[in-house]
C-alpha cells in the first residue's frame, strides 16, 4: 500500500511562491523521492468590500488582489512527507496538506 502527500501552496506573492516550491521540489528529488508537478492553476482575481464605517454607509474601493497555486504530489517515502510537513515556509505562502491511502490496482478489501 502506498501513501500520496498531496501539497497545495497558494500566496499573493507569485515570487516567493515559485522559490518555495522549487526549493521543495529540488529537495524531494535529492532524496530519491518520486515527486509530480508543480501543477500551475490560473491565479484567482479577489476582491472584498470595505466599508468606511461599522454602520451601513458610504465604502471604500474593494481591495482587489490576485492568489497564485501550485500542486506538488509525493508518491511513498513517507519519512520524505513527514518532513515536509514539518518544513518551515514563508509567512506569506499558505501551505495545505493531504495524505491519501492508495491500493494496488487489484487489491480487494476484506
Amino acid at each position: 500500500m502506498t501513501f500520496v502527500t498531496k501539497l497545495r501552496f497558494q500566496s499573493g506573492n507569485r515570487y516567493e511562491l515559485e522559490s518555495a516550491v522549487s526549493d521543495l521540489k529540488s529537495m524531494i528529488e535529492r532524496k530519491g523521492a518520486e515527486c509530480k508537478g508543480p501543477h500551475t492553476t490560473p491565479p484567482e482575481e479577489e476582491s472584498v468590500p470595505q466599508s468606511r464605517t461599522l454602520g451601513p454607509g458610504a465604502k471604500f474601493a474593494p481591495w482587489e488582489y490576485t492568489v497564485y497555486s501550485r500542486q506538488l504530489e509525493i508518491h511513498g517515502n513517507d519519512h520524505i512527507a513527514r518532513e515536509v510537513g514539518h518544513r518551515k515556509f514563508p509567512e506569506s505562502v499558505h501551505v495545505e496538506i493531504e495524505v491519501e491511502h492508495r491500493k494496488p490496482a487489484g487489491h480487494l478489501d476484506r
